[in-house]
């Protein structure tokens, strides 16, 4: 088969390799434009072009699709490409652009997206984040034949993953980024055998992954122990959660909560203003909360590195009563 592939970062580029480790005839790729990142604000090129030009495979980095749009010229140059593609089949993953209907119907055989949940919970843009941060312990992959609604097509390969409770973004990022190349090869292989079978969504259950913000980041000490432990894991590795203290905005790495069953530390919490520092040591940053105990147990300030909370300590003093608010990254 002569397959078109739609992706843009890291998670798609994986799915992209196996495809291509598989011995696949992939024809044609569809990425973001280059984008301006890091210090000096070069253009890089997204993670999916990187890996197509090492292939030599024919990249398009169009602005829109839309035929209609503000680029509308954008949108025919990709036409173009597409029907010159003659792709049987079309695999979209992290692509960051809505396929309009002339794109899902230019395919023999539609269009394939690899979606990391379980739909039709966390359809959308951050279904990884939301997860985590939603205290979720269940995941997983699905492969959906795309239609013109967002993530509501019909599922053709589902396989489920826990959560551990030490997952974070970035950890669990590579488990369904692995996961999906696995599955989206298998789809491939049945859509060539005309062996794959349509499930419609389930129609209770869903929920809305929505694009993660930096304002998000700061920490807000109201909430409990719990909920802010699953941010912290969460925005592991962006936005990465923050607080304000002793005039300088920290970013929080690892955390957890205090367990109730340490009945001293948590009845002291109730007594004190949110966000109080109840103890600073080598153990961690135990800090008072809306319910119960947040121990943070790796920082980092600005321009300086990840550290341990007992490194962190050596060059940064935080005491026992001080106030910490929530900061913006």
């Amino acid at each position: 088969m002569r397959i078109l592939f739609a992706g843009t970062p890291e998670f798609a580029a994986i799915a992209l390799q196996h495809i291509l480790q598989a011995g696949h005839n992939v024809c044609g790729v569809l990425t973001q434009p280059d984008r301006p990142a890091g210090r000096g604000m070069k253009l890089h090129a997204s993670a999916v072009k990187t890996l197509a030009l090492q292939h030599g495979i024919a990249v398009e980095q169009p602005r829109s699709l839309r035929l209609d749009g503000k680029y509308p010229e954008d949108a025919l140059a990709a036409q173009k490409f597409l029907q010159m593609a003659q792709a049987d089949v079309m695999v979209v993953a992290a692509y960051g652009l809505i396929l309009p209907q002339w794109v899902l119907d230019m395919p023999r055989l539609g269009c394939l997206n690899i979606h990391a949940s379980l739909l039709p919970r966390w359809r959308g843009a951050a279904p990884i984040h939301r997860a985590i941060e939603a205290g979720d312990t269940q995941t997983g992959v699905v492969i959906m034949q795309m239609d013109a609604g967002l993530d509501t097509g019909d599922m053709l390969l589902v396989q489920q993953v826990e959560i551990a409770p030490e997952d974070t973004t970035a950890s669990l990022h590579d488990k369904l980024a692995d996961l999906g190349g696995t599955l989206i090869v298998q789809a491939l292989v049945d859509a060539q055998a005309n062996k794959l079978v349509r499930t419609p969504q389930p129609v209770e259950g869903i929920t809305y992954a929505h694009k993660i913000e930096k304002h998000e980041a700061a920490l807000d000490w109201r909430l409990s122990a719990k909920q802010l432990a699953q941010r912290v894991r969460a925005f592991n590795p962006f936005p990465v959660a923050t607080f304000h203290v002793n005039g300088e905005v920290i970013k929080v790495w690892g955390a957890h909560p205090i367990a109730e069953t340490d009945a001293d530390q948590v009845a002291e919490s109730t007594t004190k203003v949110h966000g109080t520092v109840l103890k600073a040591n080598d153990s961690g940053v135990r800090i008072a909360c809306g319910k119960g105990v947040l121990c943070i147990t790796e920082l980092q300030k600005a321009g300086g590195k990840r550290l341990p909370v007992a490194e962190f300590l050596r060059g940064f003093d935080i005491t026992a009563g001080s106030v910490c608010q929530g900061a913006a990254p």
